[in-house]
């Protein structure tokens, strides 16, 4: 029935709440939806998670308002560099130092207007509190793979080519447990992606090659096809296939997609073909989430976790 709590705290001037916004803004918490009338101005702020706690006894030498983040140093320099923007040196004082707590935490509390005391704060285990998935690893040691790459448009599919062997070599493949295949086009890579997944010969397949918007359809037809034929093979077979296949709209696209400016997507490619056959490999094996992988949470772009505890809880947050 409970759909959302918001706690309302009036800033006494319109220069306050200003400054209020611009500094919560700054942190990077999600805006919500605020409110500009002739009476009154109300700005919101979103957290993912928020906790309502009641004290009974010692209060913890914080803030009332306690928000949870990920990142807390960058947090920190983020509230540093705000104050000093919008006061000076002398308004950094208003900043605590960075403390330890008895409860394993990290935290540090600002004044950004007087009278409005916020405390930061993050575990001191980083994988504390928060959900644990299945990740593959980036180790390609012992692993096989084959490439599959298209002779059409080399100019672009060689530099993929060697974004990709540089990806499996980096990572601890032999140059032995790489077999390269060449295909005339992309319409050709899936059928030779299908045979090599058959043969059970490596455990993955990394398709390289480069589609060219042109006057016509045609471009629309093998775009649909090759990709269509890589899924279904992927799905029917067991064994990853990454997808390196560009589909750009002119030259110059492709070539930055090809490690002139935008990465080298032959590259990346090669290391999403690594990371699933770590992950196809643990999955087989049975190794769940407990006590695997490493902890995954969607954040706001300074760290923010979001989760604000008000009246904290005896002894800290739990």
């Amino acid at each position: 029935m409970i759909k959302g709590i918001s706690f309302l705290r009036p800033t006494g001037s319109r220069a306050a709440y200003d400054r209020l916004a611009s500094f919560f803004s700054a942190l990077g918490f999600a805006h919500g939806k605020g409110w500009n009338e002739e009476t009154s101005h109300g700005a919101a702020f979103l957290a993912p998670l928020g906790n309502l706690e009641f004290v009974d006894g010692q209060f913890p030498s914080t803030a009332d308002v306690l928000v949870e983040v990920i990142a807390l140093d960058a947090v920190y320099q983020a509230a540093a560099a705000w104050l000093r923007a919008n006061g000076g040196e002398k308004a950094v004082t208003r900043l605590s130092p960075v403390t330890e707590t008895h409860w394993n935490s990290r935290l540090f509390t600002v004044e950004p207007e007087p009278g409005f005391t916020f405390s930061f704060w993050a575990w001191t285990d980083p994988a504390k509190g928060k959900p644990v998935a299945v990740e593959g690893d980036l180790s390609a040691a012992g692993m096989k793979f084959a490439i599959v790459v298209a002779r059409w448009n080399a100019v672009i599919t060689e530099r993929l080519l060697d974004g990709s062997l540089d990806a499996l070599l980096r990572s601890g493949a032999k140059r032995a447990d790489i077999e390269v295949v060449r295909v005339p086009g992309a319409w050709e890579i899936p059928a030779a992606a299908r045979a090599l997944a058959n043969a059970g010969r490596v455990d993955a397949i990394i398709p390289l090659g480069c589609l060219l918007r042109g006057e016509t359809t045609h471009y629309e037809a093998i775009y649909n096809e090759v990709a269509r034929g890589l899924g279904q093979s992927q799905q029917e077979t067991g064994i990853p296939h990454s997808f390196g296949v560009l589909t750009c709209e002119t030259l110059e696209q492709a070539l930055n997609r090809a490690g002139v400016k935008a990465g080298n997507k032959g590259f990346e490619a090669a290391i999403a073909a690594i990371e699933m056959v770590s992950l196809n490999r643990k999955l087989k094996e049975g190794r769940g989430p407990h006590g695997l992988g490493v902890p995954s949470e969607r954040t706001l772009p300074t760290g923010v976790k979001g989760q604000v505890f008000v009246r904290g809880v005896k002894g800290g947050p739990a």
